[in-house]
């Protein structure tokens, strides 16, 4: 467990600090609850923050939640010594998260448009796939419809529309976010990471827009029916990060 704020300063000294030769590091952590806004944050998408402290970050996108519960990744990883671009560093960093979820029987599922993973609500354990779906809202400038992203904000049309049943067929019907990321490059070597969401309270979520998505569902392992750990958790993620973030 360590404070959100106290990794995000270790983590700009960090890179700040990299020589060419500096090993790649993956850090595995919890945070006490913190809502954290993104380049693109927009105030509105954070609806009732209450007690919970609200941190401005460099990453893209818009507003998410942490909290204890919750597996943080924060991979530092010099991308031009690894030898691949941005858009392949966060294909790995969900696949990373693909793989662990399937190491639980789970199947977690891309959606175009909307970085991060995430999971059928009626049934999490179907290997079948996604039925086609409505395109993601047009990016605009200034926008910003995810808190996903590399080096700025980007992502969906300004005002996101609300899901859920009476949207039915929109790119979220029937599914819930069960791991979002965020990242930052500097220099080519990134840092930020994925959150995969273990056994947490949930009800934070409900007081944003998560993603900057009205109505979006956000789940967690044990919501969906599946017992683990922490350490268990942390421990098959960390796994395959390690083996897909290598050159």
């Amino acid at each position: 467990m360590v404070r959100y704020e106290a990794a995000y300063a270790e983590m700009q000294a960090f890179t700040a600090a990299r020589t060419p030769d500096t090993p790649d590091q993956l850090w595995l952590c919890e945070h006490p609850p913190v809502f954290t806004q993104g380049l693109a944050g927009r105030p509105d998408h954070l609806l009732a923050p209450g007690g919970i402290p609200v941190v401005a970050t460099n990453r893209g996108g818009q507003v998410t939640y942490h909290g204890p519960g919750q597996v943080v990744a924060y991979p530092m990883v010099d991308l031009q010594r690894a030898g691949y671009f941005i858009k392949e560093y966060v294909y790995r960093l969900e696949e990373a998260v693909l793989r662990t979820l399937r190491h639980y029987g789970v199947t977690g599922h891309r959606v175009g448009g909307a970085p991060g993973i995430y999971v059928r609500l009626d049934d999490p354990f179907s290997h079948a796939r996604l039925p086609p779906r409505m395109p993601p809202p047009r990016p605009s400038p200034g926008g910003g419809g995810s808190e996903d992203g590399s080096t700025s904000g980007g992502g969906s049309e300004e005002f996101p529309p609300p899901l859920g049943e009476g949207q039915g067929g929109g790119m979220f019907a029937g599914l819930g976010k069960i791991a979002a990321l965020g990242v930052k490059v500097s220099r080519h070597c990134t840092y930020h990471g994925v959150a995969l969401n273990v056994a947490m309270d949930l009800e934070p979520f409900e007081r944003i827009n998560p993603c900057g998505y009205r109505g979006l569902r956000t789940v967690d392992l044990s919501t969906i029916g599946v017992s683990t750990t922490w350490n268990e958790a942390a421990q098959a993620l960390g796994q395959e990060l390690g083996a897909l973030l290598a050159p």
